[in-house]
């Protein structure tokens, strides 16, 4: 059984992630930025590189090893960017870019016998999406900060791999998925008929992490329902 770190461990994603990793046998410690959601192992803003390095350390040493970490840190925001100010563009990019570089600055110095990181990325990083842009920029970092990772760390046996979700039902997305008619037009967004859902996510992840699965960096894999793959118009 292996060791895991899961980061933004409140978040729906993460918490069904965690869940289905510790059902599998494994031990996974988590982080978070309050005790609001859960009562986490390790308090942490993980958009700080010190604070996060203190955390993997910390976590490599009560576990003896640490065989991965996955990053479920992000947020949403849906305007254009004339709309956008500079403020929710900073507090956009350092939930979901900044948070990203820590953990890989972290786990680079740390996770030097090798191991799994998973970042997220976003459909919207995929496909031109309206009211996505300061999301698209953020999460296409982490799509170029992956695939340079990867590379960099290679001889040491760490895998860099990123998920970009489509729209999934998750406490966040609730203003997305509320409404009857907000939801049957995301729906249709998606060529399978559906948003997603936490264990879509947590499968995912799943997958990346586990040993078995090593020959694998660098990857951006979409878990979208389609979206960002096969052109649909959205039925009326």
């Amino acid at each position: 059984m292996a060791n895991y770190l899961i980061i933004a461990a409140s978040s729906g994603m993460a918490q069904k992630t965690t869940a289905l990793l510790r059902s599998e046998g494994h031990t996974v410690l988590t982080a978070a930025r309050s005790a609001q959601k859960i009562q986490p192992d390790y308090i942490l803003d993980a958009a700080s590189f010190s604070a996060t390095h203190d955390v993997m350390s910390d976590a490599l040493n009560k576990l003896g090893q640490l065989d991965g970490v996955a990053n479920f840190a992000g947020s949403l925001l849906l305007k254009a960017a004339h709309q956008t100010t500079q403020e929710q563009y900073d507090d956009v990019i350092r939930a979901s870019l900044t948070t990203a570089f820590a953990t890989t600055h972290a786990a680079g110095k740390l996770l030097t016998k090798g191991g799994s990181i998973v970042l997220f990325s976003s459909a919207a990083a995929l496909e031109g999406l309206p009211n996505h842009e300061a999301i698209a920029a953020a999460k296409a970092g982490v799509q170029g900060l992956i695939q340079s990772a990867a590379a960099t760390y290679a001889p040491q046996n760490l895998r860099f791999n990123a998920i970009a979700p489509g729209l999934t039902e998750t406490p966040l997305t609730q203003a997305l998925t509320g409404s009857e008619l907000a939801r049957k037009m995301s729906e249709a967004m998606h060529p399978l008929g559906r948003i997603g859902t936490s264990a879509d996510i947590a499968n995912t992840v799943s997958f990346f992490l586990n040993p078995a699965n090593s020959w694998i960096t660098g990857q951006v894999l979409a878990v979208d329902g389609g979206l960002s793959r096969l052109k649909m118009k959205m039925k009326p």
